[in-house]
């Protein structure tokens, strides 16, 4: 759980579209954005728990996200979504039991290599 998370990224463009277009099945979008060295804040319209993004020379580190998906179908269509706006696939939508029965996940690595990841935790509908 968490508040907002905040990092910067090399290509604050690329990163702010792939962003964008990745979670737009989740229904996240931007809610504030300013000059590219403050950055967007992304979040769901009655969020609570943001994404920051910002324009910085600094290489960061690689960085895990995980994001809640309300259904396996929103994975699924995360996984495409973020394949299409340039990710590069690192795990297809499925059933990953080995962390537990119904968790159901998809990852892709984002435009500065942090494994991204849409996952639900509920059984199929």
């Amino acid at each position: 759980m968490f508040d907002h998370v905040k990092f910067g990224v090399s290509d604050y463009a690329a990163s702010k579209a792939f962003f964008c277009k990745a979670l737009e099945p989740l229904g996240v979008a931007v809610v504030s954005e300013g000059a590219p060295a403050y950055g967007v804040e992304l979040c769901p319209p009655e969020g609570k728990v943001s994404l920051c993004l910002f324009q910085t020379e600094e290489k960061p580190a690689h960085l895990h996200l995980a994001f809640v998906a309300k259904n396996r179908q929103q994975v699924d269509a995360f996984h495409r979504a973020a394949l299409a706006a340039g990710g590069k696939d690192h795990g297809a939508p499925g059933l990953r039991p080995h962390y537990h029965a119904n968790y159901y996940a998809a990852f892709v690595i984002g435009p500065d290599g942090h494994n991204i990841e849409a996952v639900c935790h509920e059984p199929e509908a």
